[in-house]
């Protein structure tokens, strides 16, 4: 249901729709559509797609400029931190990249998520892939990246680690939520990718922006766009912060209606979490 209604608002070009409007794109009454809406989201709809308009996507990069910094400065040297959980990664050296995964065993797994159903990769020494894709879909792109890797589908496993994934404590309410990544990919690849994990969540960049924050200037805002594009851990290592400086959310290798639905989720909730007067 959520997914037709952003699928409504990537068509349309017009001021934001009424209750009454989206509530009749899914069949619903506006007082069922709203009781539904605030219970996936937290906020009404009316809120949500607040947070996803154009003034409001550059008001947030204007705001988010001073965090990014101290948190690309931390980042980049440190663990970045995602939903109370302590993300780190590491990547592959050159020589276990030149092997392209001979000898690693990949356990994988198709599981539901807020943001449609996703297919986890993971091998000994963390997670590997998340793709927003059918299994089939998944497994190819994978096989492409690691294809002297071996591959056993393991349904229990993965879905401990996609249900940590997406819950905002660590299981149990301890501090014992650590999540760890393993990437194959270039230097220049995984330097981006690091810089992504720095963007708290909430928080929005531009290519431009970030290609600056890495030292690349304003004409290495392509170069930075093909690397967050082929970002092999949706999610986790969030991409779908990274947005045009025009405050247009276009570009999602997984869909513009989930990038919407995750950009409008976490800013949903950093306003929940904001203390009341």
């Amino acid at each position: 249901m959520i997914a037709r209604v952003l699928e409504r608002l990537v068509a349309m070009k017009e001021p934001q729709p009424t209750l009454d409007q989206l509530s009749a794109s899914v069949g619903l009454s506006p007082f069922h559509f709203q009781k539904l809406f605030k219970e996936w989201v937290g906020v009404s709809p009316k809120k949500f797609i607040q947070h996803l308009s154009l003034e409001a996507a550059k008001s947030r990069l204007r705001d988010s400029a001073n965090v990014l910094d101290a948190s690309l400065d931390a980042g980049l040297s440190g663990p970045g931190r995602l939903h109370d959980l302590m993300v780190t990664m590491e990547a592959m050296s050159p020589g276990e990249y030149k092997q392209e995964g001979s000898g690693v065993e990949i356990l994988y797994g198709q599981h539901p998520t807020p943001f449609g159903e996703c297919t986890l990769f993971l091998t000994g020494r963390g997670i590997c892939g998340l793709e927003f894709a059918t299994k089939e879909e998944a497994l190819a792109v994978m096989q492409t990246r690691w294809p002297q890797a071996s591959f056993v589908e393991a349904l229990v496993p993965t879905g401990a680690v996609v249900a940590k994934a997406f819950s905002d404590l660590p299981p149990d309410g301890k501090a014992d939520g650590r999540l760890s990544l393993y990437v194959s990919g270039s230097a220049f690849q995984v330097q981006v990718w690091k810089a992504l994990l720095a963007i708290p969540t909430g928080e929005l960049t531009s290519y431009g922006d970030l290609a600056q924050r890495l030292g690349m200037g304003t004409k290495g805002a392509r170069a930075v766009g093909a690397a967050v594009g082929s970002n092999p851990i949706g999610w986790l290592i969030p991409c779908h912060r990274v947005i045009r400086q025009t405050g247009a959310l276009s570009g999602y290798r997984w869909g513009l209606p989930r990038k919407l639905a995750m950009v409008g989720w976490e800013a949903s909730q950093n306003e929940k979490a904001e203390p009341t007067s």
